[in-house]
């Protein structure tokens, strides 16, 4: 039996991969050891995996974001290893998860585009270059982050249109400071302006919203997929809520620039789901 675990800030995508062939699947609570105790995660195995588990664990994949150090890693590692003792167990962070879902065991400059944003090259097997991911504040252009504070700051400087404005005023009633509070003060900040894409998307036929989200796809492509080298030998693929929601602005802004954009998934667990199952089938044998 293999365990395979996508988890990001707000949940966890579970499959577990049986030997006869089944495949279960679960939901649970989010988990990144930057922020949060090993306890949540040693419960969420407690209350979520373990009724799914009716053979030996032989592997199990763990994905996610936080785990880059090896710090955070070792830590991940043995919260599974008490219940697991004997499995194998790989601890990725969510970017490999991405190229392995997206690209299987084919080159390509694989994207994450969610709530953050982030990319790399895989050469088929491994993630040969990143570039620097620096964060909502700094960077994460065409993130649901980036676009919200985008709207954001038109909204409170008046830089949006009059009839566009007096709609998301009736939407989100909130006065500056309250928005100021919740971006410099609250938990996760990044969430908060992530929420506001829901606004934009439902407005992409007023041009304001749809050049707002071109725009900030453009920046993606120009300062993540455009510094790899020799991007136009490589397929582009995408994961992430505002990759698919938005997958048809982010296809022709790809195509204006000469790029050539794939696969495009809401998450990543079907496609590590399909990119393990041959190793269950070479353990079963």
């Amino acid at each position: 039996m293999i365990i395979i675990a996508d988890s990001g800030g707000s949940k966890i995508d579970w499959r577990f991969l049986h030997n006869d062939g089944a495949i279960g699947q679960a939901n649970g609570p989010g988990f990144n050891p930057y922020y949060q105790p090993i306890e949540d995660l040693r419960k969420t195995i407690t209350d979520v995996v373990l009724p799914f588990v009716t053979d030996r664990v032989e592997k199990i994949f763990f994905y996610g974001a936080g785990v880059s150090s090896q710090k955070n890693q070792d830590t991940v590692q043995e919260a599974f290893r008490e219940f697991f003792p004997d499995a194998e167990i790989e601890i990725g962070w969510d970017l490999l998860a991405a190229a392995r879902a997206l690209c299987g065991h084919e080159p390509g400059i694989a994207c994450i585009m969610g709530t953050g944003s982030n990319s790399c090259l895989y050469d088929g097997e491994k993630i040969v270059h990143n570039v620097a991911n620096l964060g909502w504040i700094l960077a994460d252009e065409g993130s649901g982050a980036y676009i919200g504070k985008r709207i954001i700051v038109d909204y409170l400087r008046e830089n949006m249109p009059t009839a566009l404005a007096e709609q998301f005023r009736q939407r989100y009633p909130f006065h500056r400071e309250e928005i100021l509070e919740h971006v410099y003060q609250r938990e996760k900040p990044s969430a908060f302006l992530a929420s506001f894409t829901r606004f934009v998307f439902q407005h992409l036929d007023d041009p304001y919203c749809y050049k707002l989200v071109y725009s900030s796809f453009e920046e993606f492509y120009e300062n993540n997929v455009m510094r790899y080298e020799n991007y136009r030998d490589y397929p582009v693929h995408f994961t992430g809520s505002i990759a698919f929601y938005f997958s048809d602005i982010l296809r022709q802004v790809a195509n204006d620039k000469g790029i050539t954009v794939r696969n495009i998934l809401d998450g990543p667990i079907a496609g590590l789901t399909l990119y393990h199952q041959p190793d269950l089938t070479t353990r079963s044998r």
